[in-house]
């Protein structure tokens, strides 16, 4: 029996993402488990390997982290950051709320001490305990230092910090942070290098708000020479980037999304878009294989999201 239209292309997309992380796996080698930091530029680094990135800034004022990976490498980023600088960890600033980027919340604060001698402060949106106690994550974990408006910002270590809040985007709760002197941006999940959007709607995201939070990106990004440099980005997950990775993927979250809401105005069922195959051309970049994200459920995400907002709308 011949293959239908799905699964054919399900085949040609499998085939393509194996044969490009063959390629992968042969330029980079076995993967390694320490914490590695990378200097991004001015005062800010990059830890990898907690499973999450991890962003340091560090000067004479002390330390301030964005996320804190994982649980399981909690001990290790904590090490990570005392090999950058020995000063106090004074703030903590948690893009969202899933344990990737939260587990180690707790060992970084209790090690850090604020100028009133309280352990590290942990800023976030409000949204963001707000998941946690539905996640029933430990109080000592949680953000207590929150803010509701669309934006707040802080100085420290001789630069402006800006926390910007984009609302139903990756989840309900994400911000992303400046660091202006460095001129380094914290994207958080809003911008990942590794695989489509991932879009929890259990938590409030939603496509519409993955755009806007990417077109933000954009408006904040300077590229230096012929697109190349400038702003730096720091993603979620994935490679240090600059605002010509963000315009790529950008476009293309734009691109996937405007065919899946062609599909929805002409009555078109999720099984039908699933099988029309709308991000097929994109599959051998960001599907990961089969994963904990793959192209499938990013389609149906952003399905769902869609046809949620039209509901709305009537």
């Amino acid at each position: 029996m011949m293959p239908g239209p799905r699964a054919s292309a399900r085949l040609i997309a499998v085939a393509l993402v194996a044969a490009l992380s063959g390629v992968c796996r042969a330029e980079s080698g076995p993967r390694q488990s320490r914490i590695e930091a990378f200097h991004v530029q001015g005062n800010v680094y990059m830890l990898a390997g907690a499973g999450a990135n991890v962003a340091v800034q560090v000067g004479e004022d002390g330390v301030l982290v964005v996320d804190t990976g994982g649980g399981a490498t909690r001990d290790d980023v904590l090490s990570a950051i005392r090999e950058l600088s020995d000063g106090p960890i004074r703030w903590m600033v948690n893009t969202h709320a899933h344990a990737d980027h939260t587990g180690g919340n707790e060992t970084v604060s209790q090690a850090g001490e604020t100028v009133n001698g309280n352990p590290a402060a942990i800023i976030s949106h409000e949204n963001v305990p707000l998941r946690m106690v539905e996640m029933d994550r430990p109080l000592t974990e949680r953000p207590v230092n929150t803010f509701f408006e669309p934006g707040r910002d802080l100085f420290f270590n001789g630069e402006a910090i800006f926390l910007y809040h984009v609302p139903r985007a990756h989840t309900d709760g994400d911000i992303m942070i400046y660091f202006r002197g460095s001129d380094v941006l914290v994207a958080g999940d809003l911008f990942l290098t590794t695989t489509f959007p991932v879009i929890d709607l259990d938590l409030g995201g939603g496509i519409d708000g993955f755009i806007e939070g990417l077109n933000l990106m954009l408006d904040i990004t300077v590229p230096a020479h012929l697109q190349d440099g400038g702003t730096y980005v720091i993603p979620g997950h994935g490679r240090v980037s600059d605002e010509a990775d963000v315009v790529e993927y950008r476009d293309m979250v734009y691109i996937v999304r405007d065919r899946i809401r062609d599909m929805i105005s002409r009555g078109m069922t999720l099984e039908a878009v699933l099988e029309a195959f709308p991000a097929l051309d994109y599959t051998p970049r960001y599907d990961d294989g089969g994963g904990s994200w793959t192209t499938e459920m990013f389609v149906e995400a952003a399905y769902r999201s869609l046809s949620a907002d039209r509901e709305q709308v009537r």
